[in-house]
């Protein structure tokens, strides 16, 4: 007998002829992310991956960084059995023995992928009920709403026991899906957009701006803190910060006031296409949330990615405040959004910006700075490092 994780795969079963290599990858982010806690065996039948610890390895830790990886439906600690009526009887109350002392009510389930097994899936379910409620007198059978559900799954090889399954990370493996560039604040969006699209499967590569001595190095600090919060689940990332006082000081100066912050953001695209083209990257990520600010009205979203021609993905475009606060309070990225650092994005704000800029006006405000030069020197002078 063995404790072992089972995986139920989500999306990466509707993939066809390309199933494999979604699933190659899967295994490859999982053997990364569980290799630090000791030895595993992975092997796939019927729809189920399972993974079986070897040695001392903690399945404790092993299950909750599974639950962290892209891909995943579901997942759920489970005993692994001999394939024998007597033995799933013996057994399954021991180890389930915690959630059934401490519920009222339950019920069985048994799927049968194994159809040479001697008993049907409603024969086994009775026996193993039967047995449960000599070994619990206190239980009483609810088919409806139970506390708590035991599940047996008898397979090509073993029979499988277990409670509740947990809800995986969903979506699709990471870097499946190619690579993009994250503009990212320290705000509450941009992280949660980072984590949408790398739940996708996108490579998510970020880059911040920073404004020195307008910012500040907690500010700096907070975005690496919400840059590894995406890392958590895609396995690794790796962050630009770009130097853009000069930047804002230029617009600030020469350009009209109630222009400013589309001026900003443009300027920010063009750096962040220009990096991400260096990553190979294939489009850029933002927070921005339809009717949010000022800078995200419809005539302001397409005068910044006019400048662009890289596709901008904005997975936030349609949701309220309160659903993306929702998602920003699963993956932990709330708190540290929140902390009360300034970010470049609230350096120098109009009194009144302009919320329905034409291409025309912006572009005559742009003759007044050298935007080639500007967005050279940011290039050049970013700087990078890895976030996991």
């Amino acid at each position: 007998m063995q404790e072992v994780i089972l995986v139920k795969y989500g999306e990466l079963t509707l993939k066809g002829l390309n199933r494999r290599s979604f699933e190659e990858k899967l295994v490859k982010q999982l053997k990364k992310r569980l290799a630090p806690l000791g030895d595993f065996d992975f092997s796939y039948a019927q729809s189920t991956l399972t993974i079986s610890p070897r040695g001392g390895a903690d399945i404790a830790e092993a299950a909750r960084r599974v639950g962290m990886v892209f891909g995943i439906a579901a997942y759920c600690r489970a005993l692994c059995l001999p394939k024998e009526m007597p033995e799933l009887l013996e057994n399954t109350g021991k180890y389930l023995a915690a959630e059934l002392s401490a519920a009222d009510s339950f019920k069985c389930e048994a799927r049968r992928a194994d159809k040479s097994f001697p008993l049907g899936s409603p024969q086994i379910s009775a026996a193993l009920g039967e047995r449960l409620l000599e070994d619990f007198p206190h239980l009483r059978v609810d088919v409806h709403n139970p506390q708590v559900t035991v599940t047996a799954e008898v397979r090509d090889r073993n029979i499988f026991v277990h409670g509740k399954q947990i809800p995986g990370a969903g979506g699709l493996p990471s870097d499946s899906s190619g690579r993009a560039m994250l503009l990212i604040s320290g705000g509450i969006d941009s992280p949660v957009a980072g984590w949408l699209m790398a739940r996708r499967g996108v490579n998510v590569v970020g880059v911040h701006f920073a404004s020195p001595p307008y910012t500040g190095p907690k500010a700096e600090k907070k975005v690496h803190t919400l840059m590894g919060k995406i890392a958590a689940y895609s396995g690794g990332s790796y962050l630009h910060t770009v130097q853009f006082t000069k930047v804002q000081e230029a617009i600030k100066k020469h350009c009209p006031d109630e222009l400013g912050t589309v001026l900003t953001r443009r300027m920010m695209m063009r750096v962040a296409q220009r990096l991400a083209l260096n990553e190979r990257a294939q489009a850029l990520i933002t927070g921005e949330n339809l009717g949010q600010v000022a800078s995200q009205t419809l005539p302001a979203l397409a005068a910044t990615d006019s400048v662009c021609s890289l596709p901008v993905f904005r997975p936030l475009i349609g949701m309220d405040k309160q659903e993306i606060i929702t998602i920003a309070r699963r993956i932990d990225s709330f708190d540290t959004s929140i902390l009360p650092y300034e970010d470049c994005c609230t350096v120098f704000t109009p009194k009144h910006p302009r919320t329905r800029p034409n291409e025309q006006m912006l572009a005559k405000a742009e003759e007044r700075i050298d935007v080639a030069a500007l967005t050279e020197e940011c290039v050049q002078t970013s700087a990078g490092c890895v976030i996991l």
